[in-house]
C-alpha cells in the first residue's frame, strides 16, 4: 500500500523536476522533457524496481492523465486567429493534410503485413501525430486502446526519425526548397495586423513561470473545469458499446475542450497549456515504465522504417501540392513544421529562416492540427480497420 503510494508520488513529482531542470539547463531543453521522461520510465520499467502488482495502478494513471491534459491544452488556444490568415496559409495547411492522409493510406497496405494486427491503430496514431503532435498520438492511442509496448515503439521511432528530419529542416531542406518553391513575399502569408508576432510563441512554452495567487486560483478553476469535462466524456462513454467507449470519451473531451477555448475568460487563464503539458509528461513517464525493452527492440526497427518512409513520402507530396498551389517556401516549411512537430517548434524554424512574419501562420496551423488531429486520427484508424478487414 505505502509502496504503491510512494511510486504514484514519484510519477507525479518527477515530471516537475524534469521541467525545472530543462528550463535551467540548455542541453536538457534541447533533448526535450518528453524524451527525458521516456528515458527515465524505460529505465525504471526494466531494472526490476517497480512492485509486481503495480500494473493496475499504472493503467489507471495512463487512463486519467491524457483525457485531463487535453482540455487544458485546448483552453489556451485562440481559434479565431485562423480566420485572420491569408489564403496561402490555408492552402498550405490543407495540402499538408491531404499529403499526410494519402501517404498514410498507401503505406498502411505496404507495412500492415509486417506490423500485424495493430497496423490500423498505428496508422491512426501516425495520422494524429503528424497533424497535431504528441498530445494527439497519446489521445488516439488511448482511444484505440493500443498496447503500451506498441505505443512506446511508435513513439520512440517517431523521436528518432523526427530528430533527423528536424536537423534537415534547420539545415539543407530550406536550400533545396528554394529551387522548387517561390520566395516568401513580406506580408503575403500573414494578416497585416499579425506581423512581428514572434513574441506570442511564449504562450506555448512548456515551462511554468511565477504567477500571482489570483492567477493560481484561476488555474485551479481551469483544472476543475477540465475535471468536469473529463467526467462528462467518461460518463457518455459508459452508454456506448464497450469497444467504442474510449473513442467516444476522447472525442467528447476534445469537443468540449475546444468549445471552452471560445470563452474569453477561459482562454485568458494563464498556464493552462503548461499544466496540460505536465500531465502529458506524467503519462509519458508511466507508459514508458510499462514497456518491455526486449519486445521494443523487436518492434522499433520496423516502426523506424515505417515512419521514415511515411515522412519522406508526406514531404514529397506536400511539396508537390505546394508547388501546384503556389505556396511559397517559408509558409510551406513552417506549416510542415507546425503539423509534424506542433507549435513549440515553430519559432525555432522561423528563426532559422530569418522570417518573423511566418510565426503566427505556423502557430495557427499547428493549433488547427491539434484540434483536427484527434478526429482525423481516430476516424482514419477505423477506416483502415475496415479496409484491412480486421
Amino acid at each position: 500500500m505505502f509502496l504503491t503510494i510512494g511510486w504514484v508520488l514519484f510519477y507525479l513529482v518527477m515530471p516537475g523536476i524534469v521541467l525545472y531542470a530543462a528550463s535551467r539547463v540548455a542541453f536538457l531543453d534541447t533533448i526535450g522533457s518528453v524524451v527525458i521522461c521516456y528515458g527515465i520510465g524505460l529505465l525504471l520499467g526494466n531494472i526490476g524496481v517497480l512492485p509486481d502488482d503495480f500494473t493496475g495502478t499504472q493503467e489507471l494513471l495512463t487512463t486519467v492523465t491524457v483525457p485531463l491534459a487535453l482540455p487544458l491544452v485546448f483552453f489556451s488556444m485562440d481559434l479565431k486567429g485562423w480566420r485572420r490568415q491569408a489564403p496561402t496559409v490555408v492552402k498550405a495547411f490543407f495540402s499538408a493534410l491531404v499529403a499526410t492522409v494519402a501517404a498514410s493510406l498507401v503505406l498502411f497496405f505496404i507495412f500492415s503485413p509486417v506490423v500485424g494486427e495493430d497496423a490500423w491503430k498505428v496508422g491512426g496514431m501516425l495520422i494524429g501525430v503528424y497533424t497535431g503532435g504528441t498530445p494527439n498520438m497519446a489521445a488516439i492511442g488511448s482511444a484505440l486502446e493500443i498496447g503500451s509496448s506498441r505505443y512506446i515503439a511508435v513513439n520512440s521511432a517517431d523521436v528518432v526519425v523526427g530528430a533527423v528530419l528536424l536537423f534537415l529542416l534547420l539545415s539543407v531542406l530550406p536550400r533545396i526548397f528554394r529551387f522548387i518553391l517561390s520566395p516568401y513575399q513580406a506580408g503575403g502569408s500573414v494578416a497585416a495586423g499579425e506581423r512581428g508576432a514572434i513574441g506570442r510563441e511564449r504562450r506555448f512554452s512548456p515551462y511554468f513561470v511565477r504567477r500571482t495567487a489570483r492567477e493560481l486560483r484561476s488555474l485551479l478553476a481551469a483544472f476543475g473545469l477540465a475535471l468536469l469535462i473529463f467526467g462528462m466524456g467518461g460518463g457518455l462513454s459508459l452508454i456506448v458499446p464497450a469497444g467504442y467507449s474510449s473513442m467516444v470519451a476522447i472525442l467528447v473531451i476534445t469537443t468540449l475542450g475546444v468549445a471552452a477555448s471560445f470563452v474569453p475568460a477561459v482562454r485568458r487563464i494563464p498556464m493552462t497549456f503548461q499544466l496540460g503539458h505536465y500531465l502529458l509528461l506524467v503519462f509519458s513517464l508511466v507508459v514508458s515504465s510499462m514497456a518491455d525493452v526486449r519486445q521494443l527492440t523487436e518492434t522499433a526497427p520496423v516502426m523506424i522504417a515505417y515512419i521514415a518512409v511515411l515522412l519522406l513520402l508526406t514531404l514529397l507530396l506536400h511539396t508537390l501540392l505546394s508547388k501546384l498551389l503556389g505556396v511559397d517556401r517559408d509558409t510551406h516549411i513552417i506549416t510542415a513544421t507546425a503539423l509534424i512537430y506542433s507549435p513549440p517548434f515553430v519559432p525555432v524554424i522561423a528563426a532559422s529562416l530569418r522570417n518573423r512574419e511566418v510565426v503566427m501562420a505556423g502557430m495557427v496551423t499547428g493549433i488547427a492540427g491539434w484540434v483536427i488531429g484527434n478526429y482525423l486520427g481516430i476516424g482514419f484508424g477505423y477506416l483502415l480497420r475496415l479496409l484491412g478487414g480486421v
